[in-house]
């Protein structure tokens, strides 16, 4: 795959990690973004919080400075002190912007220019893959604080329970064919 394949695949996760924090903020009454099972566990609101950081410090400058930024707070992006669902919604839409951004930089040209974070040299897939694998984590946590949260009201994100092979009957009744996994799945939801 060439880099611009793999940029194309890339942002499409994203996107898609992106959609499933947003469904679950959908599905959860604004007060309870605070919630915390206990002292120790962080709230949706306390993630949504630390991705945006992480999100500013990782993409800002993405290809010209160190991910982990001098002015980054990183201890006190875990304090649950959003004060509404607007100011929550604001850090999500500009850490997904910042990152966007950042991707939408990288081209055939600087493909291969090293990404140091924390003064550890990454090539750029490395650099990419080491965030994704660090949202799609914390994305899940909110679905499944989401999940708790919502109970009996949640809609399922995925597959429901018991649908499974009516799903892969549907999915095999079309002819093998070149598509990002995504792709089907974004418009499965939005539908």
């Amino acid at each position: 795959m060439n880099s611009s394949g793999y940029l194309e695949g890339i942002q499409k996760q994203f996107k898609y990690y992106k959609s499933l924090g947003e469904k679950t903020i959908s599905q959860i009454p604004e007060d309870q973004f605070w919630w915390q099972y206990n002292e120790t566990s962080n709230s949706i609101a306390i993630i949504v919080k630390h991705l945006w950081g992480n999100m500013k410090s990782r993409w800002t400058d993405f290809l010209t400075t160190d991910g982990e930024k001098e002015w980054r707070q990183r201890d006190a992006e875990f304090e649950n002190d959003i004060k509404s669902k607007e100011e929550l919604l604001s850090k999500w839409d500009e850490g997904w912007q910042c990152l966007f951004d950042a991707l939408n930089s990288v081209d055939e040209d600087n493909f291969d220019q090293p990404i140091y974070i924390r003064n550890i040299e990454h090539s750029i897939t490395e650099a990419i893959n080491r965030q994704l694998a660090h949202y799609s984590y914390h994305i899940g946590q909110i679905v499944f604080l989401g999940k708790m949260i919502a109970s009996n009201e949640w809609k399922s994100l995925s597959i429901p329970k018991g649908e499974s092979s009516a799903y892969n009957k549907k999915r095999f009744a079309t002819p093998k064919h070149k598509a990002h996994y995504t792709d089907k799945l974004m418009k499965d939801k939005t539908n």
